[in-house]
């Protein structure tokens, strides 16, 4: 009955449990701390893609099938935190490493599993990014054990890019990021999507603030202000995007919001009537791109997790489990190197892939999958049936850009064991 249950709710047609050792996987992400619902959001995520695997028999490996195992370790949001935690991975054993909230931490656990990996070939780990965006994890700093799972921050810009040099009304741009990595990342591209697509545009303001830190957003809205901005390109998330779009919405300050997390955790219901129509975001996927598919995967989501402040879902993260699982099952192994080799190049072919391509590029390791650029209205007008967190604020399809048209360049000079 308890099969039959989880694959009602995950949407899989259930089959027999694996009855082999589970395949452990290590969650390393801020579970506490100012990101914490971000953190929650992830493992609801992650927690999916396993039992969608599971209930559809685990993976099978050369000696029977096996379960997946979500390990879920805290890093409290920092490199420190997290480094730590891998050691703790390391000293169990677990051969796949899965974080994604920061670029700076994703960095730092590239460098630690590639030190690793080189110094203890019977300890390995795979490294799978479902959002850390820096585009040098997939390019000056590419490494044969890191996968990235999510559109790099370059792929997004491009499609904002898109939607910003068809919108004649912004004349005047504000850039405001975190001030790490990611954050200078969006500002310099940012600056180069402008130049190229928009010169007419004018930047009339580039600042970066404390990663998570920033309790109060007003006087950065106000600074907004005092410039005439009419646009603002961020790349914040979290709570930092949050507690942004909430200030903006006190104050009444009626700028666009060209955003890379937008539609993420707690946003539209922070920003409520002010982000309708003002508000862009870009994504791989949200809950309005429509097609029977598409909404029957939504379903099976919000049958799993009904809570409405669980209405967060984020495909790429379920797709990524269910991908390593198809690696898996290709190697007819666990172990981390021959995994890695399948990854390269596969092409995902579970009932996602009927409304979301998606293939693992060989030369970088970046997956190719379509890009959606959305505008925040009311549920209920054209375009937005579902909500986000029961805010009655979804979102609407403005540019649907295909998995072809996604293909980034890449500088990737990958060294192979």
């Amino acid at each position: 009955m308890m099969a039959a249950g989880l694959a009602a709710a995950t949407g899989v047609q259930a089959q027999e449990a694996p009855a082999g050792k589970p395949v452990q996987l290590a969650l390393i992400e801020g579970m506490s701390g100012p990101f914490a619902d971000a953190g929650a959001a992830v493992e609801r995520n992650l927690r999916f893609g396993v039992e969608r695997v599971n209930a559809g028999g685990g993976v099978a490996l050369r000696d029977g099938r096996h379960p997946l195992e979500l390990v879920t370790l805290d890093s409290k949001g920092s490199p420190e935190a997290a480094l730590m935690q891998l050691r703790a991975a390391q000293d169990r054993h677990i051969g796949y490493v899965m974080q994604g909230n920061s670029s700076a931490v994703a960095a730092a656990l590239v460098t630690a599993i590639d030190r690793q990996n080189e110094r203890a070939p019977d300890n390995r780990q795979v490294f799978l990014n479902y959002s850390a965006d820096d585009p040098a994890l997939t390019n000056a700093n590419c490494s044969f054990w890191h996968f990235r799972f999510d559109a790099h921050a370059g792929m997004r810009m491009d499609a904002l890019a898109d939607v910003i040099a068809a919108d004649k009304t912004v004349t005047k741009v504000y850039l405001l990021n975190q001030d790490y990595s990611f954050g200078h990342v969006v500002s310099t591209l940012a600056r180069e999507a402008l130049a190229k697509r928009r010169p007419d545009a004018v930047i009339v303001g580039d600042e970066f603030h404390p990663i998570g830190r920033v309790k109060d957003f007003a006087p950065y809205v106000a600074k907004i202000r005092a410039t005439g901005a009419d646009a603002v390109i961020t790349g914040n998330w979290g709570n930092d995007l949050t507690l942004l779009v909430k200030a903006a919405r006190e104050q009444g300050l009626e700028t666009k919001f060209y955003t890379f997390y937008g539609n993420s955790l707690g946003a539209p219901a922070a920003l409520g009537d002010a982000g309708v129509k003002r508000v862009i975001a870009v994504a791989d996927w949200h809950p309005n791109a429509g097609g029977a598919a598409s909404d029957a995967w939504y379903k099976a989501f919000r049958s799993r997790y009904p809570e409405a402040q669980a209405d967060y879902p984020v495909l790429r993260m379920s797709m990524m489990v269910e991908m390593l699982a198809q690696a898996m099952t290709k190697a007819g192994t666990a172990d981390p190197e021959t995994v890695a080799k399948a990854l390269e190049g596969l092409r995902f072919t579970g009932d996602e892939a009927r409304f979301h391509p998606m293939w693992m590029r060989a030369d970088d390791h970046q997956a190719i999958q379509p890009l959606y650029v959305m505008q925040m209205d009311r549920q209920g007008t054209p375009g937005v049936r579902y909500d986000n967190e029961g805010s009655g604020y979804g979102f609407r399809t403005v540019l649907a850009v295909p998995a072809e048209r996604t293909v980034p360049a890449t500088t990737c000079q990958m060294k192979r064991p």
